[in-house]
């Protein structure tokens, strides 16, 4: 780690607000002079790298359906190679797809929707969209019915656009009654009109179409309405501005060292995700090529993958990658097993070889013979070229970022952002190897912080000032889409600056780092009076290995804690078989000595000196899930963050017997 300062306080104050040294006079609104929306920055980067490798989609070959043991049937599938869309033609489709949607009268300034997977036709359209002055309202492919119409209504569009998939499974029973601007052909509303994606190219290719010039968008114009993922009640429509994303990703691209041709993004996560959108962007405006995949066909052992045949990173060999801390996690739980289930001898060599490593690593060295000896078939899981992972959406426990960094040869670094600002705040240094923080303001915003005296933070706290993060500067958007109140609630403007209150506390280091230490929202005061904070306990607790995932839950009218843990399948199958207990999955998961053996191991996990959670923290109730919770079931978003009040309704028959009210 390198101990120079990278970001200090403007005013002298422990509160800040803290810029990064290098920008310290004034903020940056622009990665290019002279440009200030996205339609100009993509009409400089088609022109610049226009016969380059742009996006690639794998090809499908076949699909099968397999039989598991529990008697459900999966689809397999089997993917070809990566075929690849150069700059000169993507900008050929964005033009060709503007104009094809203006001239199903679609007009400037009026908004429209995509509600679809993370694929190379959500970035053509994306980018149609910028060009034509379209503001694009974005709502996540996960969302549940109820979320889908109330985004739909709340936003009001007459043009949506989507996938087959999710037109037939989560759009059609609500485009013919429950959404009030109708959009189709047999099984549809006859006001409604569906075009596929090649048939709007094809219109918008005609000369009489392609002849009218867009409607290009100036800087503060209203680029996208992102609708957040209700992981705290319902969706937010956040309004960002093309200034705003400008901004944003001229901080984040400068934090991204030789960011640029010879680069290779793999895009995943979910393109209505601020996280993903804003890595797409910034990698395209730097020529970098994005190859396609999905959370189940990333790897070659990922659920939608044909055993025997290759995931995406193994066939695309990506260089960077973002990823959402349960990603990680599940990664290092996977290695970990596998680590399990080596000889003692290989178990040794691979401890030593990775507390050889830690020590070098800690002193600012790297260890190239363990690196291609010991660590090497772990680098291939990614595909062995990563030389950067960055993890954001949600804190990432510092043993997983330890070990990613380790095993995965690369620097894996945290950033902190939110819808609000872009995904812009902080990203930490390639050359920074702690863990736990998020590194220093980028250079387009600066951080401050407020005290929170309920929660027992200010900045007069020692060692280090602490505080709720506040984030101002031009990549703080413009405010939620017709919801006035809330606006008053999280957005302050002061001094001709605008501010996001992220609800989030912060604590800066003396080098200007930051680090997450705690959320206004996660903090609950119990009986007694004692505060405990669900994330922190959630996130010290998931370094037991019987755990996958894991819900806290505290009442104020009582003095204890309880959990919903979502187990570790073969862990807890083995520690079932060791205590006798024998049966379905769902039986295991019910079974009283199976949920005491797991809060035993809690206890312990709790009371460790990695965890040093206190006993008032620590759960006295545990309850098994038998169910993953994904997306789909409603019970996480996208970036798999904890949707509580669902988490709430789901488990409240739990809740009440674990409170002795039933």
């Amino acid at each position: 780690m390198t101990n120079t300062t990278k970001a200090k306080s403007t005013s002298g104050k422990p509160c800040g607000p803290y810029r990064c040294v290098d920008y310290f006079d004034s903020l940056v609104t622009q990665g290019f002079p002279g440009i200030d929306t996205l339609d100009k920055i993509f009409d400089h980067v088609f022109k610049k790298y226009e016969k380059l490798e742009c996006l690639g989609t794998r090809e499908l070959l076949s699909e099968e359906d397999e039989m598991q043991p529990s008697g459900k049937v999966f689809k397999k599938l089997i993917l070809g190679e990566y075929k690849w869309t150069t700059y000169e033609e993507m900008n050929i489709q964005v033009s060709h797809f503007g104009s094809g949607l203006a001239a199903l009268d679609q007009k400037p300034k009026s908004l429209i929707c995509i509600f679809c997977e993370t694929r190379a036709e959500w970035m053509i359209s994306a980018n149609a969209c910028f060009r034509y002055n379209f503001p694009l309202v974005t709502l996540y492919a996960t969302l549940g019915q109820d979320a889908i119409v109330y985004g739909l209504n709340h936003c009001g569009v007459t043009h949506l656009i989507t996938s087959i998939e999710l037109l037939d499974t989560k759009l059609k029973s609500n485009l013919d009654g429950n959404y009030k601007k109708s959009i189709n052909k047999a099984e549809y509303p006859e006001e409604i009109q569906i075009h596929s994606f090649e048939s709007v190219m094809e219109l918008g290719a005609k000369p009489e179409h392609l002849s009218v010039s867009p409607s290009h968008p100036c800087s503060s114009d209203l680029a996208i309405i992102m609708y957040t993922s209700g992981s705290t009640g319902i969706p937010k429509g956040v309004m960002i501005a093309h200034s705003n994303l400008v901004a944003g990703m001229a901080g984040q691209c400068e934090r991204i060292p030789n960011l640029g041709p010879g680069d290779t993004y793999i895009g995943y996560l979910p393109l209505a995700h601020v996280l993903e959108l804003s890595a797409e962007l910034s990698c395209l405006s730097n020529g970098c090529r994005i190859g396609y995949s999905s959370p189940l066909t990333l790897s070659d052992k990922s659920a939608k993958i044909k055993k025997g045949t290759q995931g995406d990173c193994t066939v695309l060999k990506p260089t960077l990658m973002a990823a959402v801390p349960e990603i990680m996690d599940r990664i290092y739980n996977n290695v970990m097993n596998n680590v399990q289930e080596m000889s003692c001898f290989q178990r040794k060599i691979f401890k030593f070889a990775y507390n050889y490593k830690l020590g070098k690593i800690k002193h600012g060295h790297d260890t190239p013979l363990c690196n291609k000896v010991i660590f090497k078939k772990v680098k291939s899981l990614l595909g062995g070229n990563i030389r950067l992972l960055l993890s954001g959406g949600a804190p990432l426990s510092p043993t997983t970022q330890r070990f990613m960094n380790i095993c995965f040869c690369c620097p894996v670094g945290q950033g902190y952002g939110l819808t609000e600002t872009c995904g812009a705040g902080t990203i930490m240094e390639s050359s920074d190897n702690t863990v736990g923080r998020v590194g220093a303001p980028l250079m387009c915003n600066e951080i401050s912080l407020r005290d929170w005296p309920e929660g027992g933070y200010t900045e007069k706290d020692k060692p280090n000032p602490r505080g709720e993060i506040l984030i101002g500067g031009p990549n703080v958007t413009m405010g939620y889409y017709k919801n006035e109140e809330a606006n008053k609630d999280y957005f302050v403007d002061e001094h001709g600056q605008r501010w996001f209150c992220t609800g989030d506390i912060g604590e800066f280091h003396p080098d200007g780092c930051l680090q997450i230490v705690d959320r206004k929202k996660d903090l609950v005061k119990l009986q007694a009076g004692e505060y405990v904070s669900l994330a922190k306990v959630e996130s010290a607790l998931k370094k037991c290995p019987l755990i996958d995932n894991i819900c806290v839950y505290a009442e104020s009218d009582h003095n204890y804690v309880i959990c919903f843990v979502v187990p570790n399948q073969n862990k807890l199958t083995l520690l079932a078989n060791k205590i006798g207990v024998r049966g379905s999955w769902e039986e295991i998961c019910n079974h009283p000595c199976v949920e005491a053996q797991v809060l035993k191991e809690i206890i312990e996990v709790a009371a460790s000196n990695a965890a040093k959670l206190e006993r008032f923290e620590t759960p006295v109730k545990v309850r098994l899930s038998p169910e993953p919770w994904t997306p789909d079931s409603g019970l996480v978003t996208d970036a798999f963050k904890l949707k509580r009040k669902e988490l709430k309704k789901h488990f409240i028959n739990d809740i009440e017997k674990m409170y002795g009210r039933s």
